[in-house]
């Protein structure tokens, strides 16, 4: 029996794999930005929709940043909970900051002299708890951590976020969205923000890839961590958690929000 469930999933994945690789809706322009002028779609990323800029020259010239912190900008479907959308933004500040600490010097508030990183979240899609549900189960007689998920079940994740010097001029931008993937390792979640809060962190890979100049050599981490304020860098639990039930629990697996982090408003 477990043979024949396992051969009818891997059918139904492969015939839903040419869809998955193209998982993110091409990004639009919400207006967070400066600018948008420059900005150019990426060819060589097949998991997410992106379309950024750098200026080389600019770039190298700041070496210490103060990252703002995350706002969400633009997002009026779904209305989530303040919890939900606290939860999310806390997230995407926590992968952000680990991600540009290891190639910028980061400082505790605004400076006079240090550049400046905004992010805004553009995009929220909710999973689908049921269809999560009845995918941990399938997932189940599949070894190994290739995933299967329901089809117009994943919920996904968009973002803008950008590099200004001292004195406000844009040095690199990103413009990134991505839905989790039907077939690929995106752990379903009974938690509507299962995929959002998940995907904060190649969120994070790719703002810092999109924003250090290219000849800044990624760095060891600093101690003390200027990140930790969000939690540690690994949360153990979470892994466990996901091993054993094939589910991502954002509670587990996310850092903490600061005491006095307050909900954006939607704008």
């Amino acid at each position: 029996m477990a043979g024949r469930i396992i051969r009818g999933l891997g059918a139904a994945a492969l015939a839903m794999a040419a869809g998955a690789c193209a998982s993110g809706s091409a990004p639009s322009n919400s207006g967070f930005l400066t600018t948008y002028e420059g900005l150019t779609p990426r060819t060589d990323v097949v998991r997410a929709s992106v379309q950024q800029r750098r200026d080389e020259a600019l770039a190298s010239t700041i070496t210490r940043l103060w990252v703002a912190p995350t706002e969400v900008f633009g997002v009026t479907d779904p209305v989530l909970s303040d919890d939900d959308r606290r939860a999310v933004l806390s997230e995407v500040d926590r992968q952000v900051c680990y991600e540009l600490s290891e190639r910028f010097e980061i400082a505790e508030q605004p400076e006079p002299q240090a550049g400046t990183v905004r992010v805004g979240v553009t995009y929220i899609r909710p999973t689908h708890q049921a269809g999560s549900a009845a995918a941990a189960v399938a997932n189940f007689f599949i070894p190994g951590p290739i995933k299967v998920r329901a089809p117009g079940g994943t919920g996904g994740l968009g973002a803008e976020a950008e590099l200004l010097t001292p004195d406000g001029r844009q040095a690199a931008a990103i413009v990134w969205r991505r839905d989790a993937m039907v077939v690929g390792t995106d752990k379903p979640s009974l938690s509507r923000i299962g995929d959002a809060h998940q995907l904060a962190e190649p969120l994070g890979d790719m703002v810092g890839d999109a924003l250090a100049p290219d000849d800044r050599e990624v760095r060891p981490i600093p101690s003390p961590d200027p990140c930790e304020r969000f939690g540690p860098r690994v949360r153990v639990e979470g892994i466990l958690a996901g091993f054993a039930t094939g589910l991502y629990e954002p509670g587990l697996s996310g850092g903490r929000p600061p005491a006095d982090q307050e909900v954006d408003p939607v704008d």
